[in-house]
Formats: C-alpha cells, sequence, structure tokens
C-alpha cells in the first residue's frame, strides 16, 4: 500500500501502481457484473468497467428514459441490458446504482438473488447505515462492499476518457465469501478510480450527506447567491456579478486550487486580492463553522435520511422537485450565467 503523511497521522491508500488493471480483471475474470441503475453514477461505472474489459451488464426498467439512453450507448437488450431483476439474477456483482429510494422500493425484488457467494456493491454508504429506515439488510454468506467516486458519474466518465481518474473511498461491510477485498479494490480500479482511500459505510455516508449539503452543494449555492445579490442590489451588471461571483471562481481560480491548493492559488494572483482573501477567510470560516456542526449532527442523528426517505417516496416529489430545480434555474444570477456561457468559443449552449 502507498501511504500519505498527515502530520502525525498516516493513511493507507491504494494505487493503479499496486493493483493494477491486469491484477483486477484477472481477480473478476469469472464474475459477471450487473449494474442496476442507469441514472447519475451507473452510466458511467458501467461504461468505465466496460472499456476495461470486464463482463458487464445492466438492469434497467424497460420503456424508461434510462432504458434509451443505455441502448444508445451501445448495451444491447437480451446480452448485455436486461430488466433490473433479470440483470440480478444473471450477475455474480450486483452493483446496486439505484437512488437511495430506488434501492428500498426494489430491496425485496434483488434480495432474492443474493445467493451464496454473490458480491453486493454501492457507491453510497446510505441503504446499509440507516437500515431502520431503509430496510436494507443483506443476507449472510455474500460480500457487501461499497466504491465511492468522489464526484459524479459523468466525471467519472470524462476523467476516464481523457486518461485520469477520479479518486475513491472503498469499504467492506461484510466479507461472506473471504474474498471481499480483493472484489472490491478490483472494482475499485475498473470502475477508473484514481486511487482508493479505506473508509467504512457510515462514516462515508455521514461525510457524504454532509458534503452534499454543505461545500459541494448546499453552501456553495447559497454562497454564490448572497454575494451575486449583494452586488446586484449595489449597482452592478448581470454581467458583472455573475463573472466576479461564479466565472472567475470555477474557471480560472478552482483549477489552479486543484492542481497545486489553496495557498497557490493565492500566490498566483494579485498582492490585492491576496491580502483581502487572508484577512476575510477566518469571518467567514467562524461565520459558518456552527452551521457544518448542526449539519453534521442532523446527518448523524438519521434526521436527514428520514427527510430524503419521506420526500423521495412522495407520489408527487418528482413534479416538485421539477418545479424547484426550475425555480432554481429562473434566478437571475443562473440565467445570467446562461448568457456568459453562450459567449465562451468553446460553448455549445
Amino acid at each position: 500500500m502507498a501511504q500519505i503523511q498527515f502530520g502525525d497521522e498516516v493513511e493507507n491508500v491504494i494505487t493503479r501502481d499496486e493493483w493494477p488493471l491486469t491484477k483486477a480483471r484477472e481477480a473478476l475474470k469469472d464474475e459477471t457484473i450487473a449494474v442496476l441503475g442507469y441514472g447519475v453514477q451507473g452510466p458511467g461505472q458501467a461504461l468505465n468497467l466496460r472499456d476495461n474489459g470486464f463482463n458487464v451488464i445492466v438492469g434497467q426498467r424497460k420503456g424508461s428514459k434510462t432504458w434509451d439512453k443505455a441502448l444508445a450507448d451501445g448495451w444491447v437488450e437480451g446480452e448485455t441490458l436486461f430488466e433490473i431483476e433479470e440483470a440480478a439474477k444473471r450477475g455474480t456483482i450486483i452493483q446496486y446504482l439505484l437512488s437511495d429510494a430506488g434501492q428500498i422500493a426494489l430491496w425485496d425484488t434483488v434480495k432474492k438473488h443474493l445467493t451464496p457467494g454473490k458480491c453486493l456493491y454501492f457507491s453510497h454508504g446510505f441503504g446499509i447505515t440507516f437500515k431502520e429506515d431503509t430496510g436494507i439488510v443483506p443476507p449472510e454468506g455474500i460480500d457487501v462492499v461499497l466504491v465511492a467516486p468522489k464526484g459524479s458519474g459523468t466525471s467519472l466518465r470524462r476523467l476516464f476518457l481523457a486518461g485520469k481518474g477520479l479518486n475513491s473511498s472503498y469499504a467492506i461491510f461484510q466479507d461472506g465469501t473471504g474474498r471481499a477485498k480483493e472484489r472490491v479494490i478490483s472494482l475499485g480500479i475498473g470502475v477508473g478510480s484514481g486511487y482508493l482511500f479505506e473508509t467504512d459505510f457510515r462514516k462515508e455516508v455521514y461525510s457524504d450527506l454532509t458534503g452534499e449539503r454543505g461545500i459541494l452543494m448546499g453552501a456553495i449555492a447559497g454562497v454564490f447567491e448572497a454575494q451575486f445579490n449583494c452586488l446586484r442590489k449595489r449597482g452592478h451588471s448581470p454581467s458583472e456579478a455573475f463573472n466576479e461571483t461564479v466565472e472567475e471562481l470555477t474557471q480560472s481560480l478552482m483549477p489552479l486550487v486543484a492542481e497545486n491548493g489553496m495557498d497557490w492559488m493565492y500566490a498566483n494572483t494579485s498582492t490585492t486580492a491576496q491580502r483581502g482573501a487572508l484577512d476575510w477567510r477566518h469571518k467567514f470560516r467562524e461565520a459558518v463553522a456552527p452551521l457544518f456542526e448542526e449539519l453534521y449532527d442532523s446527518v448523524a442523528s438519521g434526521n436527514e435520511a428520514r427527510i430524503v426517505i419521506e420526500s423521495c417516496s412522495a407520489p408527487d416529489y418528482r413534479d416538485r422537485l421539477e418545479k424547484e430545480l426550475a425555480d432554481l434555474a429562473g434566478e437571475e444570477i443562473w440565467r445570467a450565467g446562461k448568457a456568459v456561457r453562450a459567449l465562451r468559443p468553446e460553448s455549445s449552449d
């Protein structure tokens, strides 16, 4: 294993050098990987596995938009594309990549095909961690593992096609065969991970739900909106407000952070920007720290999971979600963003 040193703490990680693709393919040469779900993570993971030479089939509800997407991606009905239950029956490794609500709804259908020796794979610890609410309790005699790419399936696929990788966490919840580790590491390499770091199902879902509601999505959207609205209220044009709030961050500064870290990004900006950022970061940190503590407590208590389950199981949820997303898209900041993106030379908007 490779090691990353964080002060006195040492973290073990698994890289492609230690577990090359040839080793992963050899470990899974007799397996049929059934990817159930073709929404967020399913396409990227399934296509990467297929392109890496693994035996992959896809299970999806026939007649759905995602079934049609799978056909468009080259999966063949009756050969590599099946209804969900048929794919679960055929697979020796079942990648359970339906939405959290979908996993709950189809658990009884999938569970009966989890015969001894099979492997149940997740990319999110939700169903297992909150089993009292989800009812997802795997049978004995099977492996239960997790590989969670730290990004969307779209990003996983794009990086794969660019010859890069998206880092992933991995975990073993149940080793029913003695092969759980070689299976999960091989799958992690197969789906296109840059490197793999170990966690457990509970930590994965706690960090994931906190991150999604926090800096990755909820917090960043809220901060974007607050600054944009402040600039607009003070008389700045939509274009100026959007460029100073979103465009410069996403197109210029974040790539610098990704390349070499926040300190390197600071070092490559003006002295005026450096001084202001170094002073104000403390104020922003102290302002939001209580929110993150509140958020983590809500996740750890199971409250966020219960909200998700209750909301997503409502019969009108899809309609309400579409309205919420339409309202978000209709806000001035994102209407300005659409106009700005249309002016990019490479834009296809």
